[in-house]
């Protein structure tokens, strides 16, 4: 039987996500209002302002509901991770708006850029709220080291993808293999975090060993796109001299830095993994 938590609107992570669903709102309402830019960066940050704002409104209402005690994963789990993404997609937001689409006059673009700011301000506070866990206490697979770190790994995908121009990699086989690489991996990671935050894992044979190999093979792979992208991307290829913001050259670059980023968190994903595994397990 559904009932009514007031708790969920009146204890402090509840108010931290009032005040979230109230600026993620005023930041993409603020931004509507001044009009559509034709680039993904401006797409990126209306996406994540929209995204924070329906599913803190979501998970609001499931709590105030009760619902969420109905549903068939841990939702505790769901709520930290949500949270920690959200952190991720806020600080991503607050730094690419006010760098591509502000100027001394554009004061609702100003407007928006700090509220983003003090958005991601109370993701972060929500985070440090919902991770004070008494001790003892279990968590799930979002909240650890792990799972965090597949959280890290998809969300630097999206900036790859969102920085990828079709022209830059259509001609040249290398670069294909790059994205090949790039949307391989994102996909089984993003396969990773469901089967585990829905508790589908234990149906899989050998799940954590299967882990293990897809992140060495991930590892790999964004390795030799780590090699292979810049080697193709700037032989022979300066940055224009009337090169501006948004410029072509620019996202072969963010995509460069992506990759190194990615390269990091997959292999100490992979020595974590296998540590966890094949160490602490057996002891």
């Amino acid at each position: 039987m559904i009932g009514v938590d007031l708790r969920a609107l009146t204890q402090p992570v509840g108010i931290m996500r009032i005040m979230a669903a109230i600026l993620t709102c005023m930041c993409f309402s603020l931004v509507a209002t001044v009009g559509y830019v034709e680039s993904p960066y401006w797409a990126w940050c209306m996406f994540t302002w929209c995204f924070c704002f329906f599913f803190t409104l979501l998970i609001l209402i499931l709590e105030f509901t009760t619902v969420n005690t109905k549903l068939p994963f841990a939702w505790e789990d769901f709520t930290t991770g949500f949270a920690m993404l959200s952190t991720l997609l806020c600080l991503s937001v607050s730094i690419i708006y006010p760098t591509f689409f502000t100027c001394k006059t554009c004061h609702r673009q100003i407007g928006a850029s700090v509220v983003s700011w003090v958005c991601f301000g109370v993701y972060a506070g929500e985070v440090v709220l919902t991770r004070l866990r008494p001790s003892g206490q279990n968590i799930g697979f979002l909240s650890t080291l792990p799972g965090i770190m597949k959280m890290l790994e998809t969300f630097l995908a999206c900036l790859i993808f969102m920085s990828l121009e079709t022209g830059q990699y259509s001609n040249f086989p290398g670069m294909q293999w790059c994205v090949a690489a790039y949307s391989f991996c994102f996909i089984f990671a993003l396969l990773i975090i469901l089967l585990t935050t829905a508790q589908l894992n234990s149906f899989v044979p050998f799940f954590d060993k299967l882990v293990i190999v897809y992140n060495i093979l991930a590892a790999v792979m964004y390795t030799t796109a780590m090699v292979i992208w810049p080697l193709y991307s700037f032989r022979n290829n300066k940055r224009p001299i009337t090169c501006a913001s948004l410029c072509p050259w620019d996202k072969l670059v963010m995509v460069t830095f992506m990759t190194i980023f990615n390269v990091i968190v997959y292999t100490l994903d992979t020595v974590y993994s296998i540590r966890l595994v094949f160490f602490v397990s057996n002891e």
